[in-house]
Order: C-alpha cells, then structure tokens, then sequence
C-alpha cells in the first residue's frame, strides 16, 4: 500500500504499518488524516517509560487496570481516528477482554503525551481534547523543558480544563486511579 493523499481508516492503517516498509513508522489517524511521527528521542522514551513503571509498580498485579507504552486506541464508534499516547492507563471494567493485539478499540482512562522538541502545548491541547471527548479521564502532558505537567480534565459542561503542575507538584490518578500519586520530580533526571 502506497501512501496517498486520501482518507484513511483503521483498517487501512493496519494493513499499511503490516507491510515491511512502513512497519518501524510511527503514524496517528485524525479525521482520516494520516500523521507521521518520528521516533520518540532518549528523554522522550525515558519519560514515558517512567510512566508505564509507576503505573505498574501502583497496580503490579494488574487489577486495577492495564498499562501501555506508545500503543494505537480508538474509539469504538469511530473507525477514523487513532491516537497512540506515550504511556496509557485503562481501567480494567472498560478495557477489552481480552486485550487486543491490534489497536485497542477504546480511549485509555489516562493518557499521557511527553512534549517534543517539534511538538507545541497548542497541538498536544488539540490531542488532549480528542481524548477527553471520546472517553479519557485524564490527560497528562509532561513538559520536560520545564520540568512540569498540565492536568487536562473535562469540566461538567464539557469544557476542557487545564491545571498547572510545576516541579515541586505531583500528578494524582484522582478518581479514575484513587491513591495513586507520582512526583513529578521522579520522572526527570
């Protein structure tokens, strides 16, 4: 399959990063817009890392809810979109059983997006309302640049709000992951 200027799909997508010469790329899907990303760097993949290891380390028996790094959700309903969070949480009452060896046809509870050099706050914002509006709870972007984190999180009308979170702060699961608290200290070296 060739790349082409045109709508994709999931399906579409599955068969293109199946064919050898796509097969180490990087793409999300946005309104049938394909988007190539480029391999996360070293402080990139460390964070994220970091990520899925508290995320397990908090529920290592996996009750609670299973853990990915840099893996492609979807919502059900839609077959245009995929996003592919650097670190995700999935509440076990909502994850699929059993998990999906393809893409995993519901948003994460929590996602987490690290800050590239190449990515604006603008654009990780934009991603972070397309998961809140199809099911997540939360989205964390961590800024390694400043060493902090905006909390985005539905308000009751349906707004998107966002929370600052300096260095000296930490990150909560608040209700969707109760107990579990990360500074976010521990995720910069």
């Amino acid at each position: 399959m060739e790349l082409q200027e045109r709508l994709y799909d999931i399906d579409d997508l599955w068969q293109l990063v199946s064919q050898a010469e796509y097969a180490d790329k990087y793409f999300e899907l946005i309104n049938g817009e394909l988007f190539e990303m480029a391999p996360p760097g070293g402080e990139h993949g460390t964070i994220a890392g970091e990520m899925f290891h508290y995320f397990r380390l908090f529920d290592p028996q996996r009750k609670l809810g299973i853990s990915t790094v840099d893996t492609g959700y979807h919502p059900p309903e839609e077959r245009n979109l995929l996003l592919s969070p650097d670190a995700a949480f999935t509440r076990i009452e909502r994850a699929p059983n059993p998990f999906p060896k393809t893409w995993v046809p519901v948003m994460p509870d929590i996602a987490v997006e690290v800050q590239s050099p190449n990515d604006t706050l603008r654009q990780l914002r934009a991603k972070a309302s397309i998961y809140l509006q199809h099911g997540a709870q939360l989205v964390w972007i961590i800024v390694p640049s400043k060493q902090s984190a905006e909390v985005c999180r539905l308000d009751e009308n349906g707004d998107i709000q966002t929370e600052f979170i300096g260095a000296d702060g930490s990150l909560s699961g608040e209700g969707v992951l109760p107990g579990f608290s990360l500074e976010l200290r521990a995720l910069f070296f």
